[in-house]
Parts: C-alpha cells; structure tokens; sequence
C-alpha cells in the first residue's frame, strides 16, 4: 500500500525504513532541508533501556516541588495560560502513582529491549555507522537517597529483563575511569552493560539515504499544514511545497510522526493526544586526543543529565523545561550544563568551546509513546517517545510496521488500536 510518513526525524526515518522493508510504497514529508534537523538533531546519544522508568513516578512530585524557583533545575514547569499544559500537569500527578510507574516501567522496558535489537539487526544488515559505541551505560549516584532507592529500581529491572547491576564507587571508576576526580562524590551506581550510545543526527541522515535507495522517497521543504477526511477516513494531507504553494497529497495510509507537533495537527479531526512539548538542552564540546573525557556513557542521576561520546565530541544533554512551544535557547541552562560537565572532568576539552543547543521532546503524562492506529482506519500514530525516542525508535518502527501490515508484533506493549 502507499503510505505517506509526517516527519523525517529519527522516529519517522526509521517507520518510512520499516514500512518499505515490509513492502510497502513510501513517501515522507518533512518540512526541514534534510532529515533529522530538530528534535533528533543534538540529543544525549544514549541508547538507554535502563533508563525506562518514566519521570512519572512516586518520588517525582516532591522533587518537583523542591526545584520549584531554580532557574537550573532538571524538570523545570514555567507555568502559562495554558490550560493544556495544566491538563498535562494533572495527568503526570496521576501517572507518579506507585502501579502505573511499574506498569509504564514495563512497557517501556518491553518495547526498549526488542528496540535494541532492531537496532543492532539493522547495523548487522546494513553497516550503518553513527559513531556508535557498545559499552554500556553507567548510572552513577551522588546522594545516598537516590542511590538506595537505585538499588530497588535495579531489582526491578532485572525482574523484568534488563541486567542493570549494582556497582560501589570503586567499580564505577574502573568502569569509567574518567570519573577518578569526582570519586569522592559518588557513593555508589548501576551498570547495564548492553546498553549504546550512539549520534541520532548521524544515524538518521544515514538511514535517510539507505531508504531512499532503497525506494523511499523523502520531500524535503514541505511542511504539513492540515488531514482532509471524507466519509469517515482521512483522505489527503494538504502540504506547502518548496515555493510555499499548496498541494494535496494522497496515500492509502498515514503515519503522524510529528513528534511534539502531533496534538496540534490531529486537533481539528477530534484526536485527542496528550503529548506536550517538554524542551530539551545539549551541549557538544569538542575534543582533542589528550583530553580526558568519559568513553562510557553516563547519567548523572542527581542533575538529570546524560554524557556521550561520539567520536571526537562530548555530548551532554538533559533537563526537561514545560514552557510550551517556546524553542529559545535559556543560556543560563546551558551553562549549567557546562559548570557541571566540567566539574566532573575538568580535563574533558574546554568549557568555552561548547555548543549550545534545544529541542523539543514530545513527552506523555506516562512517558509511554502512542503507536498505533487512530479512530481513523487509515490514520496511524508513532509519537510522544520523550527522552527515549532515539531509544525506542527502531522498534517502535518495527512493531508499527508490523501492525500496519496485518502482523502481530512481537513486544509486550499497549499498541493504539490493538
């Protein structure tokens, strides 16, 4: 069937990749010069299953509270006139209790694992290179309150299938030793050693092209503008096309992976979707061969923030700002990422030379993404992936693929329309 994908970031890249293994005719529209130049384009790198516990969950409220007027702090909500953001608000207090954190935590973790490999079939498959690297990734504790309840999570997590193990500080710097000058600060971590770290933007633009010779065809410059339904199914997606013109574009089947755009797309055909833009900060700093920064990857429990080396640059991303769909770039957050970055390792290149950047993350009240088909028989969703977009996005693909094609897919998850 022809199936028309909205949005070439790496969720939509690897749907159109998926859709067109299954046999499937397969255009992509995306409003950008090239795939992957938003949310996909500085993220923290990390392919990360053991971090499947959503932000949702019993300790986050009080947390919440305690950031509340701190300009740095990691889940940051600048309050509008919004009653949308409200909503999502009241949904995220509902999701931080104790059974719908470990059943969000499950699923996730479902979906991770199979995501994971996807991933590593398709690089057996194609040679696909993003400057991806296998070495884990290490969750490391500064505060004795997060590290004891770490070791529940870990619990939990091999309960459910993800080998996170628990590490003293001793073996978190044999793991990385980088971490040797923040010693003193760490009082434990967990490891989970078949997590990656990978570039996102590398990847999508490579898997963009292996597509397109493959079949897919990618519209560049063409920004999606409204869904025309006739008689109960969607029938055209009308676009404006390079030279700014509208054009109605036709296909036996739609997929929205528009990411934090979604609601404001499906809102006109009555399709609620509760995803909200949760804006996002990196830094890259650029490396030279006698700089000492961390090859495995990392998360900085205590500051939310993850660290990635990809080749000859260090990323750290994290932090979550609700602030609507406002994608200025804050430097005083940026700065705080450097400030602590270069706590750590003050060895990791220098702090004047990093580049800053934000996204938007489309973010569930769950933190569960929403796959599958709309009340639309036509009309299918892959979106609200938050931080583990880069994550999940192979096997959200996969399994969609599946599902569109008549397949049952294969991982344990809540699909839409199921």
């Amino acid at each position: 069937m022809r199936v028309a994908v909205l949005g070439a970031g790496v969720v939509g890249t690897t749907t159109a990749w998926y859709l067109a293994k299954a046999g499937h005719e397969v255009t992509v529209l995306e409003r950008h010069s090239a795939a992957a130049l938003e949310t996909s384009f500085a993220n923290g790198g990390q392919i990360s299953v053991s971090h499947a516990e959503p932000w949702a969950n019993p300790n986050a409220p009080w947390k919440i509270l305690k950031w509340l007027g701190r300009e740095d702090a990691p889940l940051l909500f600048r309050l509008r006139a919004d009653w949308r953001q409200w909503q999502w608000g009241l949904r995220f207090l509902l999701e931080c209790r104790a059974s719908r954190t470990r059943e969000n935590t499950r699923q996730l973790l479902a979906l991770g694992l199979y995501s994971r490999e996807r991933l590593r079939a398709l690089r057996a498959e194609t040679g696909i290179r993003y400057d991806e690297l296998t070495r884990g990734i290490l969750h490391f504790y500064t505060e004795q309150k997060d590290f004891d309840l770490a070791v529940s999570q870990a619990a939990l997590m091999r309960e459910l299938g993800c080998e996170r193990e628990v590490k003293t500080r001793a073996e978190c710097v044999a793991i990385e030793p980088a971490l040797r000058d923040a010693a003193d600060k760490i009082v434990g971590g967990t490891y989970t050693a078949s997590d990656e770290s990978g570039d996102a933007f590398k990847f999508t633009q490579a898997l963009a092209c292996l597509a397109e010779d493959g079949g897919v065809r990618f519209r560049y410059d063409c920004l999606v503008k409204r869904l025309e339904v006739e008689k109960g199914r969607v029938a055209s997606v009308v676009v404006a096309d390079e030279n700014g013109e509208d054009e109605s574009v036709t296909a036996d089947a739609y997929v929205v992976c528009l990411g934090s755009y979604t609601p404001l797309l499906l809102r006109p055909l009555g399709i609620p979707v509760p995803v909200y833009p949760a804006k996002g900060y990196s830094i890259t700093v650029p490396l030279e061969p006698e700089d000492e920064a961390p090859t495995v990857s990392l998360t900085d429990e205590a500051h939310k923030l993850v660290f990635s080396r990809l080749g000859d640059r260090l990323r750290v991303a994290g932090t979550a700002e609700l602030n609507g769909y406002n994608t200025e770039i804050d430097p005083l957050r940026c700065e705080a990422l450097v400030k602590r970055t270069f706590e750590l390792f003050p060895r990791a290149g220098q702090p004047a030379r990093a580049e800053y950047w934000a996204g938007l993350r489309p973010a569930t009240p769950s933190n569960v993404p929403l796959i599958g088909r709309t009340r639309y028989p036509n009309l299918w969703l892959n979106t609200g992936h938050g931080t583990l977009g880069w994550t999940l996005a192979c096997g959200s693909a996969a399994a969609l693929a599946d599902l569109m094609s008549g397949r049952r897919p294969e991982p344990a998850f809540r699909f839409l329309g199921a």
